[in-house]
């Protein structure tokens, strides 16, 4: 076995999979006096290091259960022009994470609060912070079924540990007392501990209708508005771009 068959071998072996796959073109470069010894492996070593930071990326963007892969690149500010467009963008700092605030994205439906939360959730996911998305009522519905199982408590542990926390369309559904109880002993367990994300189309003073209950929906609020940044957009729906026509009166 010739030492380049053995070399290629060896870097499979090993999980350099990248490096294995450049390294015919850099033998070349090097040889023919394009790149030095020195400048070729340092190419190649930066290529392993970026596809395997991908693969990083993508296994915990999967995890996290996104309900799709939407960057803050891809949202329209032109389009939402009630949003400062520069504080959306210092979130991407991650500062909220280390001071343990919360952001809460409020507007109509189809104004890009669910794109915001899960933009800044994937930027914490590529940071290697443990990040969750879910629905609201889907979170409600795995409180309900753990108490029914006389797991609540474990439960309630397990969405307490991410380091980030997007909870969607909080206000989507109304929420009975019972089950507003439970959501209040999740936002009380973080608070203070670790941020949560959320996205409402209520607006505050209407929360006491949405939990069936104005001292727990006070409550709710009075922890997650402590140490919270809140982004109010007013603006029309992305899904009817294009399509105002359809709405005006003959």
């Amino acid at each position: 076995m010739s030492s380049y068959t053995q070399l290629k071998n060896n870097l499979n072996s090993i999980g350099l999979l990248t490096f294995c796959d450049n390294i015919d073109t850099f033998i070349d470069n090097v040889n023919s006096g394009e790149k030095t010894l020195i400048d070729a492996f340092l190419e190649l070593t930066k290529k392993e290091m970026d596809f395997k930071q991908d693969r990083v990326n993508r296994s915990m963007i999967k995890t996290a259960h996104f309900p799709f892969v939407k960057t803050f690149d891809d949202f329209d500010f032109t389009f939402q022009p009630s949003l400062n467009k520069n504080e959306i963008l210092d979130l991407k700092s991650l500062r909220f994470i280390e001071n343990n605030e919360n952001i809460i994205f409020v507007g109509s439906p189809g104004v890009g609060k669910t794109h915001l939360a899960t933009a800044l959730g994937i930027e914490s996911s590529k940071s290697r912070y443990q990040t969750y998305f879910i629905n609201a009522n889907d979170l409600i519905a795995q409180l309900k079924k753990a108490k029914q199982e006389n797991t609540l408590q474990r439960r309630l542990k397990h969405f307490y540990s991410y380091s980030v926390l997007i909870i969607d369309e909080v206000g989507f559904l109304p929420i009975n007392s019972d089950d507003a109880n439970l959501f209040f002993q999740l936002i009380s367990m973080r608070y203070e501990k670790h941020p949560t994300i959320i996205t409402t189309n209520k607006s505050f003073s209407k929360w006491g209708d949405v939990f069936g209950d104005s001292v727990i929906a006070n409550a709710i609020l009075d922890r997650l508005l402590h140490h919270s940044k809140i982004f109010n957009i007013v603006g029309p729906s992305y899904r009817l771009k294009g399509k105002s026509d359809l709405f005006k009166e003959e």
